[in-house]
């Protein structure tokens, strides 16, 4: 009778000690970006018992040849972790190195395996926040190490208002990926009856001058000699058939002139960038839900593929979207505009699958470059991968509208305009700090918490979350957003 009662007291045990196992202990260190990671368990000191999760997971920074802790902690985003240390994957251009891994305290040291050698890197718990840890690497690996990284930063280091925007050289042939070339022949202006007035923007490529064409005030793009890629990609969007809608600056025609520079004549908006608009100005639920509505139509014409009268508009995808390249007109709509970066596609067919394509993902302005661009891992030969890079900065854009909006704030007083990730990773961004924050964390600019005790105010949550996804294929469509702004407007149109 004894020994079948410690065979009951044993077998309990044995299935209490499987229904309950022992939670994970992870070494515990963040850094002001990601302080979410506290929410992932209990913490004392520099340890954290993990509440939801057996994985620790751990994220290292390559800073001069040598690996800084970023975060350590318990996970929150892993799915699985099959390691029982923490093997060091590279995650973007070798700026951001990640272990996962089963056991405690496991995150406390990383193996980083870079041409065939493996330095041991140790995370002491009394170790500082931000200490940089000791790297042995032979002196011409840590040399080429540091010139790629110096090379690709440089390459990457952007302002709000600044594009990088290489053409491809050999774009990839593929029926689903081609340069459309059927354009509407646009009749070439005579200079002489353009008169320039004065600068009113400045992008990477051409000033924009304020002018006058055959009495009437309209825009002149000029773009320098020697600059006639830029020039040649945007005039084949606008040349394109079907061209003529509400949500694209109306086009007047170019010119090409004896000293090798070329110009652009197009609609004027009087408001100018929805940017400076935005900055001077905040606006009404009523005027917030026209901006955001001829925003999402101009988009979704432009993904578009059209078929009128023996003539075709092909999709075209920005890919380069921000509230510097869309303008605003006197009627308070806006039109989009800075076709540069812009690629015609040939054919909207969609397939599955994602290929790393290196430093042609690479275009656009840093803050609303999608998760999957800014991590190098989209298809340029699938149309429908680009298009829903655009409608990830399409959420960016709407949101900025929204956080100007003095109607969806307490006392009508809205806060001052912000880009998006600006208060949370400054003015001045960094590639690698944006990487960590949008693909990594998988964090978006911050929906204010009271906009839920608005009437409007979960669809606008829902909206944006939908529009900025970390998965492409779990996002809207462009015109989607147009159906569900217009259900908006007819449920709170006061």
């Amino acid at each position: 009778m004894a020994l079948h009662h410690w065979r009951l007291i044993l077998a309990v045990a044995a299935v209490s000690s499987q229904s309950f196992p022992q939670k994970r202990r992870c070494a515990f260190q963040v850094t002001p970006l990601s302080n979410r990671f506290t929410s992932a368990g209990n913490v004392s000191g520099s340890v954290q018992l993990c509440e939801n999760t057996l994985c620790c997971v751990g994220y290292h920074q390559i800073i001069q040849a040598q690996l800084q802790v970023d975060t350590l902690a318990c996970d929150i985003v892993e799915k699985s972790c099959p390691d029982s240390t923490c093997k060091a994957q590279p995650q973007f251009n070798d700026f951001v190195i990640k272990c996962v891994c089963n056991t405690d305290m496991c995150n406390s040291n990383i193996t980083w395996t870079r041409e065939s050698e493996e330095p041991q890197i140790s995370f002491s718990p009394s170790d500082s926040v931000g200490k940089t840890v000791g790297l042995t690497v032979i002196i011409p690996v840590g040399i080429l190490l540091l010139l790629s990284l110096v090379i690709v930063v440089t390459k990457w280091r952007l302002s709000e208002e600044t594009n990088f925007c290489p053409l491809l050289e050999n774009p990839p042939s593929s029926d689903d990926y081609s340069c459309s070339r059927q354009t509407t022949k646009t009749p070439e202006i005579d200079i002489s009856n353009i008169e320039l007035q004065q600068i009113v923007g400045r992008g990477n490529f051409a000033a924009v001058w304020q002018g006058k064409y055959l009495g009437s005030t309209v825009a002149v793009k000029v773009f320098p000699p020697g600059c006639s890629c830029p020039f040649t990609a945007e005039k084949e969007v606008y040349e394109l058939p079907l061209m003529k809608q509400a949500g694209m600056l109306h086009f007047h025609g170019t010119e090409r002139k004896p000293d090798g520079s070329s110009l652009i004549v197009l609609e004027f908006a009087e408001y100018g960038s929805l940017h400076s608009y935005l900055c001077k100005h905040t606006t009404s639920w009523m005027q917030s839900l026209r901006l955001c509505q001829s925003l999402s139509q101009g988009l979704s014409f432009l993904h578009s593929d059209l078929y009128r009268q023996d003539m075709r508009k092909p999709p075209v995808a920005h890919r380069d979207l921000s509230s510097s390249n869309v303008l605003v007109r006197a009627d308070g709509t806006c039109a989009l505009c800075d076709f540069g970066c812009s690629t015609i596609l040939h054919s909207n067919s969609v397939q599955t699958h994602t290929s790393q394509i290196g430093g042609h993902s690479q275009l656009g302005t840093l803050r609303y470059m999608s998760p999957e661009v800014l991590e190098g891992a989209i298809n340029l030969r699938n149309s429908w991968s680009l298009m829903q890079a655009d409608v990830y900065a399409l959420g960016l854009l709407l949101w900025e509208v929204w956080m100007r909006c003095y109607d969806l704030f307490e006392g009508g007083v809205a806060p001052q305009h912000l880009l998006p990730y600006e208060s949370e990773l400054g003015a001045e961004l960094s590639l690698e700090r944006l990487v960590m924050h949008v693909f990594h964390l998988e964090e978006r600019p911050a929906i204010p918490e009271h906009w839920e005790l608005l009437p409007q105010g979960s669809t606008l949550q829902e909206i944006l979350t939908d529009l900025w996804d970390s998965e492409p294929d779990a996002r809207l469509t462009a015109q989607c957003v147009v159906d569900r702004l217009a259900s908006l407007q007819a449920c709170y149109s006061t």
